[in-house]
């Protein structure tokens, strides 16, 4: 799931410390029931989720914002699980690394299970993303999701046209300087291997790595500028650029929201993804393996499925998406017709078909080491 923007500078709502000083001083305090800290993606660090949790609960909750997976996951690897209590990432990292690893602990599925009976149909249990891979044990839960593939100002290429060319947009020669570039790493090494033509999530040969290199290298050197959301959407609505490399409902819904219904998301009508075009995120929420977990973890996860709440985590402060509990007549309900235009939701099933589900690239690490050489030579 990204706040203006799913920026690179950390945030901790409702602290003036950064998570250094409060992580040292955590194994100290004698009891953690009115504190929680949660990891996670922009949006529920916002104060309009966590104010009235933490009014209600009387608690001290500290949210602190990365901007891609693998940062956040590397953080409970080095020792930070004595800090955090909930972990929002995306969703196989709970199934494939961090429950394996040890990281996160399930949740009782008798006490969430129950969720799942009212969200959006390809949400009910047993989810797959929320279980552990034996299908035992319940790891998290959904809520977040929707499509990312690149953004158009349709006034300059049509709908139509970005469908049908898709990622072959960024091959033509004649748009050069058209484009900008969302920070976004893990997301952009998948989209530089979709322009490549290849599957990011399969494990890639040399000659692989070599037309992910050579794709990195043309898409970095024709852009017109890297930054982050906020910055494309500025450059989109004063025509600085006509369109932007990786994207979607989530990064142009603002935008959307402010009154520029011509900027839009877009998913590739086909891609190298067993014929899938675009990538789809859905955020999975789970507690963290910390020796002495808040029991407001728990509680926290059962707020946000409230139909209220959840229509504030999906309209939180900037970031625009659907989320699972709109199955619930009752959340969904709470959607005006503003709203559900913001996120796209007249094509989001249509959109969602067409993706493949966020994966882990099995050699990342080359990868983002390639495409960061990229944006390097073009300074």
């Amino acid at each position: 799931m990204t706040m203006m923007t799913r920026r690179n500078a950390l945030k901790l709502m409702g602290a003036t410390a950064a998570a250094a000083p409060f992580a040292g001083a955590l194994p100290a305090l004698a009891a953690r029931d009115k504190e929680l800290n949660i990891l996670c993606w922009e949006g529920y660090n916002s104060a309009q989720v966590l104010d009235p949790f933490r009014s209600a609960r009387g608690a001290t909750v500290k949210a602190e914002s990365l901007t891609n997976d693998p940062t956040m996951i590397n953080r409970l690897r080095a020792g930070e699980t004595k800090v955090w209590d909930l972990i929002n990432v995306n969703n196989p990292w709970a199934r494939k690394a961090m429950y394996p690893e040890g990281l996160i602990r399930p949740l009782a599925k008798d006490e969430f299970e129950p969720f799942f009976a009212t969200m959006a149909p390809e949400f009910k249990a047993p989810y797959r993303w929320a279980m552990s891979d034996d299908g035992k044990d319940l790891l998290g839960m959904p809520q977040r999701y929707g499509p990312y593939s690149f953004v158009v100002n349709t006034d300059k290429i049509s709908l139509k046209t970005a469908e049908e060319q898709g990622w072959d947009l960024f091959n033509d020669p004649a748009v050069k300087g058209k484009y900008g570039i969302l920070e976004s790493d893990d997301w952009n090494v998948f989209d530089v291997f979709l322009v490549a033509g290849i599957n990011p999530f399969k494990a890639h040969s040399d000659a692989d790595m070599e037309k992910f290199a050579a794709a990195a290298r043309m898409i970095f050197s024709g852009a017109k500028l890297v930054g982050d959301i906020a910055a494309m959407n500025q450059a989109l609505v004063s025509g600085e650029i006509d369109f932007h490399f990786t994207g979607g409902v989530y990064s142009v819904s603002p935008a959307r929201a402010d009154g520029h219904p011509n900027l839009r998301a877009v998913t590739p009508l086909k891609g190298p993804i067993d014929g899938k075009g675009g990538v789809a995120w859905i955020e999975i929420t789970s507690t963290v393996n910390n020796p002495a977990l808040s029991p407001l973890a728990v509680d926290f996860l059962k707020y946000v499925q409230d139909p209220k709440v959840a229509h504030t985590v999906a309209f939180a402060e900037g970031t625009f998406n659907p989320v699972a509990q709109m199955g619930n007549k009752a959340c969904f309900d709470l959607f005006t017709k503003e709203e559900l235009d913001a996120i796209q939701y007249d094509t989001l099933e249509a959109d969602m078909a067409r993706c493949a589900e966020y994966d882990i690239v099995p050699d990342y690490d080359k990868a983002l080491e390639l495409m960061t050489a990229a944006k390097r030579a073009k300074g």
